[in-house]
């Protein structure tokens, strides 16, 4: 079995830290998680600056990355106007995303659900005329923190209207870290009937994040969202703390013998250094632990 693990680090691990990192050090964590094995790295958000102050200069982070065979390199855009910019670099992959209720569409995006739907038929329309892959996320798609739990019809039929409109991904995501195994297994199966890859952004709020994960590739995921460290958050999000760190998720998958190509000791550097960087000591606890080589059954 072979899936595809995200790293968001250097997108959505950094945009709700206090500490801002240059564009030439987020760079070097793109160039440190490429070198670990990625397949796959969300490197900038294409975003107003004056509203997330951590992800200005994107344009600077990319001419900094160092390209390597078989590494994907995505890039987050919320409106056409990030789409264009987006398009001025060398970035593989769209990533787009908007929300299942309208009170978090109105605060991270400053439109409604419907408004924002209209926004990504026009942005996945333009990708598939410029040959571009894309991945659409619906953000909150178990539970907002202004609206409460979010009925799981409604999130299907996002993702419905989002592979209609041309996403050839869909990936569900747990924004504030509420969901249970039981949740994430009847989106995951019911998604993948839509016949598109399916995966999953999970924050570990609650302590539910890797038991989640294991529900999503147990019933049919196959992309994986997580962050180097276990950093992250979303400013939009009241209490909303970090993804499931990458290389916790690494060791979990490494251990029940589902292949990532990831180099596990090489992403365990890659959180160290990151902890020097932001100088405090990060959720993860494989970095901390270390690695085990378990038992072959």
């Amino acid at each position: 079995m072979r899936v595809t693990v995200c790293d968001v680090g250097p997108r959505d691990g950094l945009q709700n830290e206090a500490t801002t990192l240059p564009p030439e050090t987020r760079a070097e964590l793109v160039n440190r998680l490429a070198a670990a094995g990625l397949p796959r790295v969300e490197a900038v958000s294409f975003v107003n600056p004056a509203r997330v102050p951590a992800m200005a200069g994107a344009e600077e982070v990319v001419e900094g990355i160092a390209r390597r065979e078989g590494l994907e390199l995505a890039g987050l855009v919320l409106n056409e106007r990030g789409y264009d910019r987006l398009r001025a670099t060398d970035l593989d992959r769209l990533s787009l995303t908007f929300a299942a209720t309208d009170s978090f569409s109105g605060r991270n995006a400053n439109q409604t659900v419907d408004e924002a739907l209209a926004g990504a038929a026009r942005i996945l329309a333009r990708a598939r005329d410029d040959g571009l892959p894309s991945t659409v996320t619906i953000s909150v798609a178990f539970g907002c923190p202004f609206e409460g739990a979010v009925p799981p019809e409604k999130v299907l039929g996002l993702a419905e209207e989002a592979i209609e409109l041309g996403a050839h991904e869909v990936v569900f995501a747990d924004t504030i870290g509420v969901a249970t195994p039981t949740q994430v297994r009847h989106v995951v199966v019911e998604g993948v009937k839509f016949a598109r890859p399916v995966g999953v952004h999970l924050h570990n709020t609650r302590s539910t994040g890797f038991a989640n994960a294991w529900a999503a590739l147990e019933w049919g995921a196959s992309i994986f969202d997580a962050s180097v460290g276990g950093v992250g958050g979303c400013p939009f999000a009241p209490r909303a703390t970090g993804n499931i760190a990458t290389e916790d998720l690494v060791y979990l998958l490494h251990g029940e013998g589902v292949d990532t190509g990831i180099d596990l000791d090489a992403l365990i550097g890659a959180a160290e250094w990151l902890e020097g960087v932001l100088g405090r000591e990060l959720p993860g606890q494989v970095y901390r632990a270390g690695s085990f080589a378990p038992v072959s059954g």
